[in-house]
């Protein structure tokens, strides 16, 4: 039996979901995007997880869209404009899932994060890297521009620098995506899996809720106006204050002592 072409392990809180298709570098095929969006379905349920970390198997994190079947979808009688329009709203629904997820997701990135993959690198809510990993959004130059990847990189990235990646389909080095804000911290390829392991131990270590309440409100505030993104975040710190959960975080923290949390 051939494996899976994503591959979840749990272990306690953190889930760890890997990309499974290492000869053709992790594209995002018909099939990794059904596999994606039905562990994005499950995690959503899922309480006793509290960090997903996303990650890629083989020599790169991801490639981006499978032009194979793209360029098949060509033969339909439309010319693939229906089947184009609906690979891109699958594609849509997997990074708006992974941004909706309770938990929060990190990116784990080595190799190449190309296209619609640096697309996915922006749409988790957080990303390590390995030295020598390297990020684009190339489409331009086979003659696509990478609009849908740039709705995710322009939340992630200033627009001068975004429009830059996006035009001139230049290779961005790990340590500049750092630098830019696409990812959180560089580290050697030795490193990458315990450093995002430890990262996620971190902040599964927190009180899961509330970490859940806070990842929605971060994401609802940026929608915003700065005075609606004020009276929001009041309203959410608000229904966070009556926790109890939160109520005995703050007795524990006067009183000087571990909390004792019932979630």
């Amino acid at each position: 039996m051939s494996e899976a072409i994503l591959i979840r392990e749990d272990d306690g809180a953190i889930a760890t979901l890997t990309l499974n298709d290492p000869d053709r570098l992790n594209v995002l095929s018909d099939a990794m995007l059904a596999a994606l969006q039905a562990e994005i379905d499950r995690l959503s349920d899922d309480q006793r997880i509290r960090v997903v970390i996303l990650a890629g198997a083989g020599r790169a994190f991801c490639a981006g869209h499978d032009l194979r079947e793209m360029q098949a979808a060509r033969q339909a009688p439309d010319g693939g404009r229906s089947a184009y329009l609906d690979l891109f709203e699958r594609c849509s629904r997997v990074m708006l899932g992974l941004t909706r997820l309770p938990q929060p997701v990190i990116a784990r990135v080595h190799g190449i994060a190309t296209a619609a993959g640096c697309q996915l690198v922006a749409s988790c809510d957080l990303a390590v890297a390995a030295h020598g990993s390297r990020f684009g959004v190339n489409g331009v130059n086979i003659g696509l521009f990478c609009s849908t990847p740039m709705v995710a990189l322009t939340r992630a990235v200033g627009r001068k620098r975004a429009f830059e990646m996006l035009v001139t389909g230049e290779f961005v080095e790990a340590e500049e995506a750092a630098r830019i804000g696409l990812v959180n911290r560089t580290v050697p390829e030795s490193d990458l899996a315990p450093e995002t392991r430890r990262l996620a131990e971190t902040i599964a270590g927190k009180l899961g809720p509330v970490v859940a309440i806070g990842k929605r409100a971060f994401y609802d505030q940026a929608a915003l106006d700065l005075d609606e993104a004020y009276a929001h975040a009041g309203a959410v710190m608000t229904e966070n204050m009556l926790l109890p959960d939160t109520q005995e975080g703050i007795a524990a923290f006067i009183e000087k002592r571990a909390p004792v949390w019932k979630q």
